[in-house]
């Protein structure tokens, strides 16, 4: 990823050309320090979501910012019918299982209105331009009834564990993910949370975009979030 000469974090389309290369980079090494990183977490924080979800069997489901599958392969597990989207294409041609995948920008899905009975985006809100042109295209492609699950990086509300995750996240992540992977993209990693809206944000933003029973929760004491709506 592009490092900013004043250290600061790029916006617009300098900030898609600089995710897009991240990604690209970090792309073979990406689940291994993911497991690492979150000591295999993550895989429980996608279960999570698809029981929120709560969809019937053979549902359609998005798998939004795909990256190497993860997502798509809980989903086949579930017995859903998954399709991924990702920007990256090195992401893309790092992924596993047998979901159709497709690349394509978040905040112009390749896809027809209501293609979807639902949709999943694992820790890539922060990444995107426009959160509010990205919500709008998830209404536009869930079918009505449909649901989403959208999982992200959170801080946790008790001040020890927000102090423990702080200093992990800030300290000990970017050294790992420097060791094993690409030094930029993980010293980004924890600056990156500054672009996230709050909880209450996020679900008011939510709403706007046309969803109901909009829901956040704190998963592993708080130090990841989920937030689930309905397509009505």
């Amino acid at each position: 990823m592009t490092v900013m000469p004043d250290d600061r974090l790029p916006e617009g389309d300098e900030k898609r050309a600089a995710v897009r290369s991240m990604f690209d980079t970090i792309a073979p090494r990406y689940d291994l320090v993911n497991r690492l990183m979150t000591f295999r977490l993550d895989q429980r924080w996608r279960r999570a979501t698809l029981r929120h979800l709560d969809l019937p069997s053979q549902a359609t489901v998005l798998d939004l910012a795909c990256g190497t599958g993860d997502f798509c392969v809980e989903l086949t597990k579930a017995g859903h019918q998954a399709v991924g989207v990702d920007l990256s294409l090195g992401m893309l041609r790092a992924a596993r299982g047998t979901a159709p995948l497709l690349q394509g920008d978040l905040l112009a899905l390749p896809l027809a209105d209501h293609r979807a009975d639902g949709a999943v985006c694992g820790f890539a809100l922060r990444n995107l331009v426009d959160l509010e042109a990205f919500f709008a295209e998830l209404f536009r492609v869930v079918r009505p009834g449909g649901r989403i699950g959208l999982l992200d990086v959170s801080r946790p509300d008790n001040p020890v564990l927000r102090w423990g995750h702080g200093l992990y996240f800030n300290r000990v992540v970017p050294l790992v993910g420097g060791l094993l992977s690409d030094r930029n993209a993980y010293a980004y990693l924890p600056r990156s949370v500054s672009y996230l809206p709050d909880g209450p944000r996020l679900l008011s933003m939510l709403t706007e975009a046309g969803f109901v029973q909009a829901e956040r929760h704190q998963l592993s004491g708080g130090i990841t979030q989920l937030l689930t709506a309905t397509r009505p």
